[in-house]
């Protein structure tokens, strides 16, 4: 019980972050159609702000199935990634049925968390989930009941705290590297133009982040290749 109180405590920050995060989320959803207990049913089996949000927006076209999984694919993928980076420190106990229930608990936040540690046990993951997961549900349920209650005004306003958030995420990091800033700004212009730019503004949003998303990790990978360390051979 000691690694899983450690990991409750150590969630307990995420989940608070979560909890304003989801509220956002919640308003958005209510602001767009959905009912409360669809964006809370959203939030309590997906657990993806970014992913969420451009599902929503593709649900709400509508769009074919097969472009809400390229969407989806394409903004969530890295939790793959981050997950085989985690398991290389997971403990021997950490394997079967357990990796495949909290592989859906990954999030940027608490695989930041868990692989700080030295081994990442199934006790310490189990209780680093439960306030991250308990915050995003929580705040979804919040934003949209007062959805329906709160004035459009102010209902308008917060629903751009979420896109507060990507910047707030982003921007620190793009002062810090010309290299991310200037994929950041790839990503912006690509953004512009299917917004603006006839024929292909008619392409749905998510369609739309996809392509934006693919184009400018290439120009990245391309422009800004990293060198291997030959330094051991």
């Amino acid at each position: 019980m000691k690694d899983y109180n450690r990991g409750l405590k150590s969630g307990v920050p995420i989940g608070l972050g979560y909890l304003s995060v989801s509220f956002t989320f919640g308003i958005l959803a209510v602001s767009y159609g959905f009912e409360w207990w669809q964006a809370v049913l959203i939030s309590m089996t997906t657990l993806t702000s970014a992913g969420q949000l451009a599902g929503i927006n593709i649900m709400l076209n509508p769009a074919s199935y097969i472009e809400m999984l390229i969407s989806q694919l394409t903004i969530n993928v890295r939790y793959s990634f981050m997950s085989i980076s985690l398991s290389q420190k997971t403990s021997p106990q950490f394997k079967g049925i357990r990796r495949w229930l909290f592989g859906f608990f990954m999030t940027d936040e608490i695989f930041a968390v868990a692989v700080s540690e030295k081994e990442v046990s199934t006790k310490f993951f189990a209780g680093l989930t439960v306030f991250p997961y308990i915050g995003w549900t929580l705040g979804t349920l919040l934003g949209a009941v007062l959805g329906n209650i709160l004035p459009e005004m102010i209902m308008n306003a917060l629903c751009l705290a979420i896109y507060g958030m990507f910047i707030a995420i982003v921007a620190p990091k793009a002062k810090e590297s010309i290299k991310l800033f200037a994929v950041v700004m790839v990503s912006i212009a690509l953004s512009f133009a299917f917004y603006y730019t006839p024929v292909i503004n008619s392409l749905s949003s998510g369609l739309s982040i996809c392509i934006c998303a693919i184009v400018a990790a290439v120009f990245g990978a391309l422009t800004f290749p990293k060198k291997e360390d030959t330094a051991n051979e």
